[in-house]
């Protein structure tokens, strides 16, 4: 694709976004849940994952060497795996509790899809 490599970085900065947004709101504690509050740090920290990563696979969509194409495949493959394990994690019901899922956790999911959907496809000019 022409534009997979703008469209990869733009879903990279779609997900640093949403690690500040609300992901979820828990009606016992009475907090919403974001990539960096979890109440006593029960889920830990995962934005800080997903910027570290996120800033590790920008550079790699830039560069335009098959090497770095690959590399960037594995990493965006690793934050839609991590990803899924959020949600999952975050979304789940405890004890006849179930949270309430704000969009912040659907926009991280939507742009992990979008990062390795875009890592699959890059805009490599091969020499014959």
């Amino acid at each position: 694709m022409k534009y997979s490599q703008w469209i990869g970085i733009a879903a990279a900065f779609l997900l640093v976004g949403a690690c500040y947004m609300p992901w979820a709101y828990f009606p016992d504690v009475g907090k919403d849940f974001t990539g960096f509050f979890s109440e006593n740090n029960a889920y830990g920290k995962p934005g800080k994952i997903f910027i570290f990563l996120s800033c590790f696979a920008v550079p790699l969509f830039l560069i335009p060497r098959i090497w770095a194409k690959r590399t960037n495949l594995v990493v965006c493959a690793l934050i839609f795996a991590f990803s899924l394990k959020t949600y999952i994690l975050y979304t789940a019901c405890y004890r006849g509790i179930c949270p309430v899922k704000h969009i912040g956790i659907f926009l991280v999911l939507l742009a992990s899809i979008i990062m390795t959907a875009a890592a699959a496809l890059p805009d490599v000019k091969l020499k014959n």
